[in-house]
């Protein structure tokens, strides 16, 4: 052991609890979004940036550069680390991002029922659909991304990032192909289905199950094992070229290993969860707060059954307490005058520290508190009236337990029953199978950290065809202010763009944003480089530099 100051021990273990559930390792996909990949695994698979702990996207020279360079079409120059390789020993190169590109462009399509659908199970095409090809020489570690004439994309800092950035040497293995670049880029249709086929499956985690050749790192830590009795096991990857991890063994416990339980036991250092989730308070032995998070604490609406029409999901939003539910559970243990954590948030998309916040947050004025005779008169119009809502959310969770509750409670005078529908494995595809009317998540329906500066988890889960879209909300206006807000930077523009659309999401109301995801975020006695992200990276973005000493 590492002796500290005044006879502290540095603990060589060190236990992260957060509220995801563990289930994929490949965060670019559906599955590895919705289970919150990027708050486990920013330090094992690294990229080009990495969320940062304001949301914001923070370049990571380890990994590599990226530049922009002048010409006619955004183009950008990734160079990757000459140093960098997986803890398999085989170097990192340009063949990731092409099958990063690939596999999120949207382009490669396979026949099903109805026509053309997506081979890839990707979260968000955002960014990626806007790229024209991505030249790169197998095995080099030089790739340049040219973008489509006259698509300048905004938030290329978005792209080719942690947890996003997968191994494509391992996928050439499993589909036997010498490497994934040619038949990606000559339109081999039968090897990219396979490469779809693993990308989409392969890297799904299961406990007790676990194939580690499959999962080689490409940052400090990697996975060693996982099981439900130990855990995520992480430990140093001793083929990493930067900075060694600080602590050689980092254990993650997700929402499945009952984390009420692990933090009594003293198993947890870190804690990352949704502010109330576990009940109040602080446990005793850490030091920690609540944050206004970067995540959008909202109810996903259905787009059939009880909730087919736009006047049925108005109806409900007119007795969903929005007022009352920021008071008694948006903002525990802080009071915040302007910005995030505020008061009701009043979009879906716009932050509330942003500069265009305030001029379109008018929308949703209408919706502000509980009108029971208002929604009782429009439910009776919608077919609403007498009807059941079920919500959906990943149980335990005492805060969304209260905010279904103050829900039901409210909406009862308007004939609309509400029903409690959260379970300990609740996912948001259960919203797309039609076994919910709602779920109650943060940005994206994700049930554990979520949000960034950019919004664009948030912005794609409204899109039309995106993985992360569960409601399978469509509206070709909303796509198109999506897609020229992705791209515009005269100001104007942007206000008047964005005021159309909280109108139009305000009358479709897909969604209905109650308030900022507050989150507790707390550090055990002894431990030191502990930073609060209250983002989809979480307080794992920087756990190579955890220190605990007891």
């Amino acid at each position: 052991m590492v002796t500290g100051c005044a006879g502290k021990n540095q603990v060589p273990s060190i236990g992260y609890g957060v509220d995801t559930v563990v289930a994929s390792y490949n965060g670019g996909s559906t599955l590895g979004a919705e289970s919150g990949a990027a708050a486990v695994f920013s330090r094992v698979l690294t990229g080009f940036f990495y969320t940062g702990p304001d949301g914001q996207p923070v370049a990571d020279t380890d990994t590599g550069t990226a530049k922009e360079v002048p010409g006619d079409a955004q183009t950008i120059q990734y160079r990757l680390n000459p140093d960098g390789k997986y803890s398999d020993g085989t170097p990192t190169s340009c063949d990731d991002l092409v099958m990063a590109w690939a596999a999120r462009s949207g382009r490669f399509t396979k026949a099903g029922p109805g026509g053309p659908i997506p081979m890839f199970d990707a979260a968000s095409t955002a960014g990626y659909a806007d790229i024209e090809r991505v030249d790169c020489t197998p095995g080099s570690k030089d790739a340049t991304v040219v973008f489509r004439p006259g698509r300048h994309y905004s938030a290329w800092k978005t792209l080719f990032n942690a947890s996003e950035l997968m191994p494509a040497h391992v996928v050439a293995t499993a589909v036997q192909a010498p490497n994934v670049v040619a038949p990606l880029q000559s339109g081999d249709q039968a090897t990219a289905e396979r490469i779809a086929d693993f990308w989409n499956n392969g890297w799904k985690l299961t406990p007790g199950k676990l194939n580690v050749t499959v999962l080689p790192s490409s940052g400090p830590y990697r996975i060693e094992s996982f099981d439900d009795k130990d855990g995520l096991v992480l430990v140093k990857n001793e083929h990493w070229w930067g900075n060694p991890a600080k602590t050689p063994r980092i254990v993650v416990w997700d929402k499945n290993a009952d984390l009420k339980a692990k933090v009594s036991a003293k198993a947890v250092g870190v804690l990352d969860v949704g502010a109330g989730a576990l009940g109040d308070g602080t446990p005793s032995g850490f030091s920690g707060e609540n944050y206004p998070g970067r995540g959008v604490e909202q109810l996903v609406l259905s787009t059939g059954g009880v909730f087919g029409s736009a006047a049925a999901r108005r109806a409900f939003a007119l007795c969903v307490p929005r007022q009352a539910l920021f008071d008694k559970l948006g903002h525990p243990g802080f009071k915040v005058d302007s910005g995030l954590g505020s008061g009701p948030l009043n979009s879906r998309t716009v932050p509330q520290d942003s500069l265009y916040y305030g001029a379109i947050s008018g929308a949703a004025d209408k919706y502000k508190n509980a009108d029971v005779a208002a929604a009782t008169q429009a439910a009776g119009g919608a077919g609403l009236q007498n009807q059941t809502v079920r919500i959906g959310y990943l149980r335990p969770d005492d805060r969304r337990a209260q905010t279904v509750a103050m829900i039901a409670d409210s909406c009862k005078g308007a004939g609309i029953t509400v029903v409690d529908a959260g379970t300990p494995d609740f996912s948001a595809q259960q919203l797309t199978d039609g076994k919910v009317d709602a779920v109650l998540g943060g940005a994206a329906a994700m049930p554990g950290p979520s949000g960034s500066l950019s919004a664009t988890d948030a912005i794609a889960a409204l899109h039309t065809g995106q993985g992360l879209n569960f409601n399978r909300y469509g509206n070709g206006r909303y796509d198109a202010i999506a897609d020229q807000l992705a791209a515009e930077d005269n100001s104007t523009t942007v206000l008047n763009l964005l005021n159309e659309q909280e109108n139009l999401l305000w009358n479709e109301m897909p969604s209905i944003p109650l308030f900022a995801t507050p989150r507790t975020i707390a550090f055990g006695d002894g431990m030191r480089n502990g930073v609060a992200s209250p983002t989809k990276a979480g307080a794992g973005w920087n756990m190579d530099r955890w220190v605990l000493e007891r």
